[in-house]
């Protein structure tokens, strides 16, 4: 089978070049390769790859840089996932696109559905919604995977500036009013993995029935600062931390040029019922995550 990955050098693109590179011929391209702000060069990569499953993982994501670069934002996230589906819709192919929780005004207060009406509040999630009905009007086969909180331990995140802070400083203040769910970039390039290999030698046909919008996370949500909690309580190195007490702190203490949603976990349900895969308990995940497993 021939894969094309975009967005190999992202945390989430690293993970899922590892985890599909079992399946088959996966050819994994980022930026400078290809300048995800043409969809000309877009369209020419896809072409010039001609693969069965096309999976993107590539995203302009500097959430408040989005707020004065829209163009930039619009272009990575909306307007090349948008080639990337007529390309695979022409070939015959399967397209996995992810997009955010941030597509949520987070007023629901509970977890969303993806049968809840999308409202972003920044232009970072204005643009990955508009690359998911982008999908959705020009693919054939295509699932769009929503999901929230990711982090891997290979690069900066919030897990790892958690732990930083705890070498560095006796008292932090973390946002205790912004949940949602953490998820563990490796588990959720490991799902996908699943995903292209359950349909076999048919796996167009196999997405091809279960084509749509869905929610996959770590199970459970929760705040920003009780996830700061157990992180720094599941350090492997305490003997290293410096921090004695750990403080909530509003969201509007931490002005920022993109306002955030406050409430965004995702119900993952229907994915659950579909493809029987449910991410486990993310501190299950934050703990393996961070014991190097």
């Amino acid at each position: 089978m021939k894969v094309l990955l975009f967005g190999k050098n992202g945390q989430l693109g690293w993970e899922l070049h590892r985890a599909l590179a079992t399946l088959g011929d996966v050819q994994a391209m980022d930026y400078p390769e290809v300048d995800f702000t043409s969809t000309d060069r877009v369209r020419d990569a896809v072409r010039k790859a001609a693969p069965r499953v096309i999976v993107n993982a590539a995203a302009y994501t500097a959430v408040d840089r989005a707020e004065s670069e829209p163009g930039t934002a619009m272009a990575v996230n909306a307007a090349a996932p948008g080639v990337i589906a007529e390309e695979s819709a022409t070939l015959g192919a399967a397209l996995i696109h992810f997009s955010t929780d941030y597509v949520f005004d987070g007023k629901k207060g509970e977890p969303y559905s993806e049968n809840d009406t999308p409202n972003p509040l920044n232009m970072y999630g204005k643009s990955k919604l508009a690359g998911e009905k982008a999908v959705e009007q020009a693919g054939r086969v295509f699932l769009v995977i929503r999901t929230s909180l990711m982090y891997s331990l290979r690069r900066e995140c919030f897990v790892t500036s958690v732990l930083k802070w705890a070498r560095e400083q006796t008292t932090l203040r973390i946002v205790a009013d912004q949940v949602s769910n953490p998820t563990w970039c490796r588990m959720l390039a490991e799902a996908t993995a699943q995903l292209v290999a359950a349909g076999g030698r048919d796996s167009v046909a196999w997405l091809h029935e279960r084509s749509g919008l869905y929610h996959l996370a770590g199970d459970g949500f929760v705040s920003r600062f009780d996830w700061a909690q157990e992180i720094v309580r599941c350090d492997p190195h305490r003997e290293e931390q410096i921090v004695q007490r750990m403080e909530p702190a509003s969201t509007v203490e931490f002005p920022a040029p993109a306002e955030r949603p406050l409430f965004s976990a995702l119900n993952c349900s229907r994915f659950y019922d579909t493809f029987g895969i449910r991410l486990p308990d993310w501190r299950h995940a934050l703990h393996l995550a961070i014991e190097g497993k």
